[in-house]
């Protein structure tokens, strides 16, 4: 009786070239490696995986078979995953900043329950490991105001934050992020980040910022009765001095306004959503 044909050596051993088209496989499916997006180079590749090039070769012709993979002149290879595309329109991105107490995180909360898309709330997110770093670094964990936590641990706060945002927008997902955003906003060059990263998955952003009173805040503030805010209310005509009333974030947005009297935050929302539901 005649041997069954044995597979090719690589296949047997499950060498490099498995394990990198399994990566890669893993990676499209996922949504990191976008449809349509064009791969690095074979040489880049062999170089990433520290393999040689007819390495890569191989684990490019085994996504080439599954279809996954489009093979175009000069070695230049497209992913190709319709099925795993966002959907026509993209996912949509509310970014919502705002003072302390403004209630951006409410009008975030409001605008998730009504779409049912995923919340991402700064001190939600993050608080648990900042107060721990802080606490190792010697520092009150509710501490908001010394050098330590705005140079160190605040901007690492916020690279988590918009990790979570870009990982969400890989999957297609839509997504409230509330936080406040205020050096954020305040920077050009990191509000255009924000748009080309959105764009970049076909998304729709709108960006938000929630005004509100001093006298609102205050009493919003005393209401949640967090430990974070002791400074603010120990010190509350000169943190209140501090604060821009008139801020305008350096990107085009919507205003919504959470004083007393102002329309409901409900309706507010609906008004964003409708007016998004149009694009």
């Amino acid at each position: 009786m005649t041997d069954q044909p044995r597979p090719p050596e690589e296949l047997q051993r499950g060498t490099a070239a498995l394990v990198i088209a399994q990566a890669i496989r893993n990676d499209i499916q996922a949504g990191r490696l976008a449809h349509g997006r064009q791969l690095p180079g074979t040489r880049s590749l062999a170089q990433t995986w520290n393999t040689s090039v007819a390495t890569i070769n191989r684990a490019m012709a085994l996504l080439a078979e599954e279809g996954l993979v489009v093979n175009r002149a000069r070695s230049s290879r497209i992913v190709h995953n319709p099925a795993g595309a966002a959907d026509r329109q993209g996912p949509r991105v509310i970014l919502i900043g705002g003072y302390a107490g403004s209630g951006k995180t409410e009008l975030g909360r409001i605008i998730a329950r009504q779409t049912g898309w995923a919340i991402l709330d700064k001190d939600t997110t993050t608080r648990a490991v900042v107060e721990a770093a802080l606490e190792h670094l010697g520092h009150s964990p509710h501490d908001r105001e010394s050098e330590t936590y705005l140079a160190v641990i605040r901007p690492a706060e916020y690279e988590a934050l918009m990790a979570a945002l870009d990982e969400n927008l890989q999957c297609g997902s839509s997504v409230v992020v509330t936080a406040p955003f205020i050096k954020e906003l305040s920077d050009e060059a990191w509000c255009d980040r924000l748009s080309a990263t959105v764009a970049a998955y076909n998304g729709i952003l709108r960006v938000v910022w929630v005004h509100c009173d001093p006298i609102t805040m205050l009493t919003y503030i005393r209401r949640r009765g967090a430990a974070r805010d002791d400074y603010k209310l120990a010190n509350w005509n000169e943190y209140i001095g501090r604060l821009d009333a008139a801020f305008t974030p350096k990107i085009a947005h919507i205003r919504v306004d959470n004083s007393a009297g102002a329309r409901p935050l409900q309706e507010q929302a609906k008004d964003l959503l409708s007016e998004m539901a149009e694009q």
